[in-house]
């Protein structure tokens, strides 16, 4: 006849193998434990961290952007009396360099647009391109990334860059929704082509405009004008 342990017995048992394991692997337990408590720790902390870095930048930014539109009015100056100003607008260039190198992400991106920006007003195109395309890597998927792009392309079409301004324009539009202005960026190259003498390839540019933008109340019906009139 089968003997039949005691439930309190089996209980008993199974809390004294339980005990025993604990003490025999307590090492092990105690060194885990500690592995997760410090894994959170640092997690809390670099968060922190991270957090109070990134509030630093943006209060760096608002200074930078506070003092670009204190000198802007005396950007490209040729008054000898401002030269003292353009020599601020010089340092203003360095720092912001200096700081969009050390940092990454929306910082960065922000400090590389405002650079484009004081080169823009200096009416030095090609540095205000490359600036702006810096400012459209560090921007990830951020509403500053096809902003720079559109920029970037309007400083090369500036410097007569034709099929660069539509490589540009073709990136910002990459970003659909997040960049509001992608129809007028899509009008910009059928404009472009028809100033290649590439008819053919403005009427698709216009086309798509046409067909991707159907809502769009300014650049869907002029670029229907432009199809019909090159369609003639």
């Amino acid at each position: 006849m089968a003997i039949v342990p005691d439930k309190r017995e089996s209980e008993l048992t199974l809390s004294e193998k339980l005990n025993d394991f604990m003490q025999k692997n307590r090492k092990i337990l105690i060194i885990g434990f500690s592995a997760i408590v410090f894994a959170l720790a640092v997690f809390i902390v670099g968060s922190f961290v991270r957090n109070k870095i990134q509030s630093n930048a943006l209060i760096r930014l608002d200074e930078f952007t506070n003092s670009y539109e204190e000198l802007s009015v005396f950007i490209g100056s040729d008054d000898p009396q401002d030269m003292e100003r353009m020599i601020q607008v010089n340092s203003l260039l360095e720092d912001l360099a200096a700081f969009g190198s050390k940092n990454s992400g929306f910082p960065a991106a922000r400090a590389y647009s405002l650079r484009a920006d004081i080169y823009w007003e200096m009416r030095n195109f090609s540095e205000a391109e490359q600036a702006w395309l810096t400012a459209a890597r560090f921007a990830g998927r951020s509403y500053l990334a096809p902003v720079s792009y559109f920029n970037a392309a309007v400083a090369a079409e500036e410097q007569g860059n034709i099929e660069t301004a539509i490589s540009h324009y073709r990136s910002a539009i990459t970003y659909g929704d997040v960049f509001p202005g992608a129809a007028q960026a899509q009008f910009s190259i059928g404009r472009l082509q028809e100033s290649l003498n590439n008819s053919a390839a403005a009427v698709d540019a216009y086309r798509i405009l046409i067909n991707t933008w159907p809502n769009d109340p300014v650049w869907t019906d002029l670029a229907q004008s432009r199809v019909i009139m090159l369609m003639e």
